[in-house]
């Protein structure tokens, strides 16, 4: 079959099949969402079909995001030197691959290593969708696709349970558990297909040195730090586990040491120097791993809580998750369409304070049914508010810190956002299981619960003074895209 031709580097004549390429850059973003949080219902199976522990499940959810998460940069500059659409290709043969080998792992052992090269994979895959829409959409159009990938990045995570929770109900071909892997497959294939045939070829650029030096400080970085805290709770918090976490925030600070000086000697490093010059950027990192710690852990404490404490089947846990899908398309409506635009920074404080709103509610529900029979309506008040809170705050986050990054450094700042919201993930997974589990194995679940959302309103009320030192609006299109002619000198540099 021979190749699409290459995208055409004038803005004059657009590539033709350039929304097609979106399409299955969608596909695959959101099967890396479905991945993320699919398994979250998994743990009762895994558990009778494996021996999984608590803390096997907490690698099996955490690991994939972890090793996704350290190395999606690394990708990302992988698809600069050997070219996008062969890293994209490969990618997504090797994640649709090791979702097979997960689908038909024997032990738990088995099934925690397959994930973590599902997450490198999914490494080497995302970052190159990034880039590829890079090159064939340009000015006002790009800043379209991109504030479509808010939405997707949200409700795909989300939704990933209530789909797992129906496929392991549905026990098709008595597949159980398997078959939340298994879905990949056709879904991996008919977007291979697709790429193959539209994705345009555009050679890469083999004078493009790849930062390994960085790329490992950030991997060992991240393992230092969600190692102990997945282990932390089983083995009573040892000198180790703090050890670890104190080396993880030397190897962060040596990773941005090291990205200084690789720049200053005239070298290309992992992430665009000027990146981190951005109070609008480098502040929104860390929202975004603070926001995503949240909600990630939250929502796999609803699902354990369901599981382990109501003792719902996966379907029935699935369909739990279901308030927090609704109230998150809900906000996220409210926010892209209507108060993003109007109301600028303020959306990202609203969307906080009405999650707390949703956090004291789902407490009080808790709370009067310790004892009383239970049915998901009784906290879907609370997890729907909950829930809208957070689509107030995904539908506007993303786009209002990529307004901060100029068209040359989008490919960076996306990756480093997505390893960002990543590795956050990863990292509330560990955190929130462990408060979880910590009153679990008591047997006190509601206790479990109402810790999980005390934790979960620390990190919003942190995430909400982050808020406070970003721009009032995000910088306006003509300057994200070079336009602006007549601007004052100074006067970007005043906005990001």
């Amino acid at each position: 079959m021979r190749d699409p031709s290459p995208a055409t580097d004038g803005i004059d004549t657009p590539y033709r099949w350039r929304w097609l390429i979106l399409v299955v850059m969608l596909v695959a973003e959101i099967m890396d969402l479905l991945d993320a949080s699919i398994v979250n219902v998994a743990g009762p199976a895994l558990e009778e079909s494996l021996g999984a522990g608590p803390v096997g499940l907490q690698w099996v959810i955490g690991g994939y995001a972890l090793t996704l998460g350290a190395g999606l940069v690394l990708g990302g500059r992988l698809g600069d030197r050997y070219g996008r659409r062969r890293m994209f290709l490969l990618g997504l043969s090797a994640f649709t691959a090791s979702s097979l080998l997960c689908a038909l792992a024997p032990d738990i052992g088995s099934l925690i290593a397959f994930r973590l090269v599902q997450g490198t994979a999914g490494a080497m895959l995302l970052p190159q969708g990034l880039g590829l829409l890079r090159e064939n959409f340009s000015g006002p159009e790009l800043t379209k696709v991109f504030g479509i990938f808010g939405p997707v990045l949200g409700l795909g995570g989300i939704i990933g349970p209530v789909l797992g929770g129906g496929l392991i109900q549905g026990d098709i071909f008595g597949l159980g558990w398997r078959s939340v892997f298994l879905v990949n497959l056709p879904i991996g294939i008919a977007a291979l297909a697709v790429a193959a045939r539209f994705v345009p070829k555009k050679s890469g650029d083999r004078t493009v040195r790849v930062d390994m030096t960085g790329a490992a400080l950030v991997a060992v970085s991240c393992a230092l730090l969600v190692l102990p805290l997945n282990q932390g709770q089983e083995d009573g918090w040892p000198l180790w586990t703090w050890l670890s976490m104190a080396a993880s925030a030397l190897g962060f600070a040596g990773f941005a040491l090291q990205q200084r000086r690789t720049a200053s000697a005239g070298r290309e490093p992992l992430v665009t120097p000027a990146l981190l010059r951005k109070p609008a950027f480098t502040v929104g990192l860390g929202g975004i791993a603070l926001f995503f710690a949240g909600l990630v852990g939250t929502q796999l404490v609803l699902t354990l809580y369901l599981q382990i404490g109501r003792q719902f089947t996966a379907g029935e846990a699935g369909l739990g998750n279901l308030p927090l899908a609704l109230g998150t398309a809900i906000g996220g409506a409210v926010s892209g369409a209507v108060l993003a635009d109007r109301i600028g920074r303020k959306v990202l404080q609203i969307g906080p304070l009405v999650q707390l709103a949703g956090a004291v509610l789902l407490w009080f529900e808790l709370d009067g049914l310790a004892t009383a029979s239970f049915s998901v309506r009784d906290i879907a008040p609370g997890v729907t508010v909950a829930g809208i809170g957070a689509g107030m705050v995904i539908a506007a986050l993303f786009s209002f810190v990529l307004a901060a990054v100029d068209d040359d450094e989008i490919g960076s700042a996306s990756g480093v956002l997505s390893a960002v919201q990543s590795v956050g993930g990863s990292i509330g997974v560990a955190v929130f299981g462990s408060v979880f589990f910590a009153q679990a194995t008591s047997g006190d679940f509601t206790g479990g619960f109402h810790r999980a959302l005390v934790v979960q309103a620390c990190l919003l009320v942190a995430f909400l003074a982050i808020t406070l030192l970003l721009p009032k609006r995000g910088r306006p299109e003509d300057e994200q895209h070079g336009l602006s002619t007549d601007a004052p000198a100074g006067t970007e540099r005043a906005v990001v």
